[in-house]
């Protein structure tokens, strides 16, 4: 029996991944029923996983092999699958497997700044305890005035904030500098330049690329599964699908309060100890918000997280 080998998942495709050794080398694995894995019912294998396999003979060029243990996740990107759709018995799809940090890129303009997004990230982050960094691309096409104004908010949480411009080259050094020796889950809106940055940090073209739809406005679907690269300088980045709409899973409309940090200094004001902040009287995060203590923005999207989330009662 061949003894078993180690390596990443750096892509997934079908029934098939591909893992890239510690010496570099990469081999086409495929899973068996039954394969061990510790983490507890997810998407069996992701991209940035930890696997062990055991090589076996190819009629290929790459080398092949079958993936006999997929170990323990740190820490994860997924999202919940729409079960009407979908009848997997996987309720969480895993996007991405042991990230350092969550980048969430967006746009200045075309497509412009999608702030809604950006909160729901930061929920998910804050839920997840990844550390996040913000990069807003295309930053020439903005007013830089109005631009920081809608990233005040976001300075004021302490969030790491690129600004970058892909055309032009700017900001890129910064940006390199954020990701040296760190794994890094790129994810946003579609069409905002993800793989045209990622092409540009790699030094090639290793990922398509495509322009906003001129018809829609809306981004245009680039990547179709997560790819992770090793970068030049040191460093991984994980190439994540286009999200238009990227599903909380694991908050509640019980517990969502608690991932808007803002709010925290003042929930022990409030009337009720169970305060959704919505439109319960005495409700010193309402007052937060009319005051401008709390960014009336960010207090919106709080509401409209709201809305679409289910109850644990």
């Amino acid at each position: 029996m061949k003894e078993l080998q180690s390596g990443v998942v750096v892509r997934s495709g079908g029934a098939s991944y591909i893992v890239e050794c510690d010496d570099g080398l990469t081999v086409r694995c495929r899973t068996v029923p039954g394969t061990v894995s510790d983490n507890e019912g997810a998407s069996l294998v992701a991209v940035g996983d930890r696997v062990s396999f055991r090589p076996k003979a190819s009629g290929t060029d790459m080398p092949e092999g079958v993936i006999d243990h997929v170990e323990r996740r740190r820490t994860a990107l997924f999202r919940r699958r729409d079960l009407r759709r979908n009848r997997s018995r996987e309720r969480e799809q895993v996007i991405a497997g042991n990230i350092d940090q969550l980048v969430i890129v967006s746009s200045a303009s075309d497509p412009p700044l999608n702030r809604r997004l950006i909160d729901r990230y930061l929920a998910f982050a804050e839920s997840e305890h990844l550390p996040v960094l913000l990069v807003v691309n295309k930053a020439e096409l903005a007013d830089r005035e109005l631009l920081d104004t809608e990233l005040a908010p976001y300075r004021k949480l302490g969030c790491d904030i690129c600004l970058v411009s892909a055309r032009r080259g700017v900001g890129l050094d910064e940006l390199k500098a954020q990701l040296h020796g760190r794994v890094s889950a790129f994810s946003g809106h579609s069409g905002v330049g993800k793989s045209t940055l990622i092409n540009i940090l790699m030094g090639s073209k290793v990922l398509k690329t495509a322009k906003t739809s001129y018809k829609t406005g809306k981004g245009v679907h680039t990547t179709s599964s997560a790819t992770m690269l090793r970068l030049p300088d040191g460093g991984y980045v994980i190439d994540t699908p286009g999200i238009r709409e990227f599903n909380l899973s694991g908050i509640t409309r019980e517990n969502l309060r608690f991932y808007f940090t803002e709010f925290l200094p003042f929930m022990p004001h409030c009337g009720f100890s169970s305060c959704t902040h919505t439109v319960e009287p005495n409700c010193a995060v309402i007052r937060g918000a009319e005051s401008g203590e709390i960014d009336p923005g960010r207090y919106e999207s709080y509401l409209a997280l709201l809305e679409t989330l289910e109850s644990d009662m």
